[in-house]
């Protein structure tokens, strides 16, 4: 089979998809350029601070232009974020305390929160600090409405959290359309819990945010889509002023809290990040509808579908063996422009039960906005594949993966 001819005549077919994606580039383009003009964004706010950052104006400018762009009274968007496990760390602790309950309502969460939860044991859990986990799952890949309410009358939680996507498991990412009706039926139960939604790969995909549904806080990463695959690390936490004034002390340090942390020369890199998200996230969108196209084409299961409303960015690819994910995650490496010549294997890493193979040819390490595919080794052999920095290079990758797997 000719991999490059194949994909091109799937390409030819997905005319409709791709000019829906088109239109909401545009509409997001034009909510950060707006955003940008509101908050007067000009070369002076690109200066670096040191130290303490104290009177960082660029810093200040990037929270109140991300606010904006998510519907947030207030925003923290800092480098002293590792990840976006990192920032969802800090909001835990910053708004859960000992004796609190958590629920999830979208069953249980990634893998890398385990140990943060306490479902894996770690004596630096939520768990180890009295802090109690329980969770609801999915019922044919949405919310249980009726248990979610039983719960919330019955018994007292400070906080409902929701994974929008799907991590490692095999259910559906979650819509804002899904979210929106799970937050009215929540309010209708219970009016003071928090509602945090971790919106990692979601943003940009859709033309609302969770918080102009009704969510309280939302937490995201720069080295997926927001970061545009400029930003070298960082994440996000937006929502309620008060909600975020507790998570910018929990990040520096009570009575500090956003008044301190130096951008030491990011501020640049986060605004251009920014601005070049909506056409990244346009070309990770277009890059997903041609892979699932065109791997339904050669037998395997992918979703979501091609023609499906999407919530993020990720496909997931079911290969039903463990030789089939191999070579199809090794050929997306040797579609990449770093370390293309890098074999990946299935290892161990930090803060995941299963071995892990993962293709991640990127210029910011671990970057998920640019072209990349992972998954574990256990049945049934699924891979997860996300990004592209640009249409033609998530094309030319799945080209290489196509013929990998075909050799």
């Amino acid at each position: 089979m000719d991999a490059r001819k194949f994909v091109f005549d799937i390409e030819k077919r997905l005319k409709k998809e791709f000019e829906t994606v088109d239109n909401l580039m545009l509409f997001n383009s034009e909510k950060v350029l707006n955003a940008m003009h509101e908050e007067q964004i000009s070369e002076s706010h690109f200066a670096s601070t040191t130290g303490y950052g104290y009177n960082d104006i660029g810093r200040d400018a990037i929270e109140r232009v991300f606010a904006r762009i998510l519907g947030a009274e207030k925003c923290v968007v800092r480098n002293q974020f590792i990840s976006g496990s990192h920032a969802l760390n800090v909001t835990f602790f910053a708004l859960l305390r000992p004796g609190d309950t958590m629920l999830s309502i979208s069953g249980e969460p990634y893998d890398t929160l385990k140990e943060v939860i306490g479902i894996s044991n770690n004596p630096s859990s939520l768990a180890s600090f009295n802090i109690s986990y329980e969770q609801i799952d999915l019922v044919n890949d949405d919310f249980d409405i009726k248990r979610i309410k039983e719960a919330l009358t019955s018994k007292k939680y400070k906080l409902v959290h929701i994974q929008r996507s799907r991590g490692y498991s095999s259910r559906k990412s979650l819509t804002v359309e899904k979210l929106e009706r799970v937050i009215k039926e929540i309010r209708s139960a219970c009016k003071d819990v928090i509602i945090m939604v971790d919106n990692c790969y979601c943003e940009f995909v859709e033309d609302k945010t969770p918080l102009e549904v009704g969510a309280d806080v939302i937490v995201g990463s720069l080295i997926k889509n927001l970061g545009g695959g400029i930003a070298p690390n960082g994440a996000y936490v937006a929502g309620k002023e008060n909600l975020i004034n507790l998570v910018g002390e929990r990040l520096t340090l009570p009575g500090e809290g956003l008044e301190v942390g130096p951008t030491l020369g990011i501020n640049k890199d986060i605004l251009l990040g920014l601005y070049m998200a909506p056409n990244a996230v346009g070309s990770s969108l277009k890059v997903a509808i041609l892979a699932s196209l065109a791997l339904e084409e050669l037998g395997y299961i992918v979703d979501p579908r091609y023609d499906e409303k999407r919530a993020d960015i990720v496909d997931m690819i079911t290969f039903g063996n463990e030789k089939d994910l191999i070579k199809f995650v090794e050929g997306i490496q040797m579609g990449s422009a770093i370390d293309a010549h890098a074999l990946p294997v299935p290892t161990d890493m930090p803060g995941y039960e299963d071995k892990i193979i993962m293709a991640s040819g990127s210029f910011t390490q671990g970057s998920s906005i640019e072209i990349s595919a992972d998954g574990p080794i256990r049945e049934p052999y699924n891979a997860y594949m996300q990004g592209s920095l640009t249409y033609e290079y998530g094309k030319l990758a799945l080209i290489k993966a196509i013929e990998n797997m075909r050799k």
